[in-house]
C-alpha cells in the first residue's frame, strides 16, 4: 500500500513539474517591451515621419564648414592629463 502511495506522489510530481514548463512565461510575453517602451517614450513627434517638407536651417556652406571642423577634431590626439602628486604642504618653496 505504502509503495503505491509513493508512486502516484511521484507520478503527480511529474506531472506538475512537466506542466510548469509547458507554457509560455511571463519573460517570453513581456520580450521587448521594455526597449519599444523606451524608444515610443524618446520620440517627441511621432506624426513626424509624415511631414515631406524640406528642412530648412543651415545653407550647405555653413553645414560643410561644421563637419569639416568636427572630423579635424578627430585627427589630433587629446594631450594626456598632467598629474601631481604633493606629499604635506601647498606646495609652495
Amino acid at each position: 500500500m505504502e509503495r503505491k502511495l509513493w508512486l502516484a506522489v511521484g507520478i503527480i510530481t511529474l506531472f506538475l513539474l512537466s506542466a510548469a514548463c509547458a507554457g509560455p512565461s511571463r519573460v517570453e510575453l513581456d520580450y521587448g517591451t521594455s526597449a519599444k517602451l523606451s524608444k515610443f517614450n524618446q520620440v517627441l513627434n511621432p506624426e513626424a515621419g509624415k511631414n515631406l517638407e524640406p528642412v530648412t536651417g543651415l545653407d550647405g556652406g555653413a553645414a560643410k564648414g561644421i563637419m569639416e571642423k568636427y572630423q579635424k577634431d578627430f585627427e589630433k590626439p587629446a594631450p594626456p592629463p598632467a598629474y601631481m602628486l604633493t606629499f604635506g604642504g601647498t606646495g609652495a618653496k
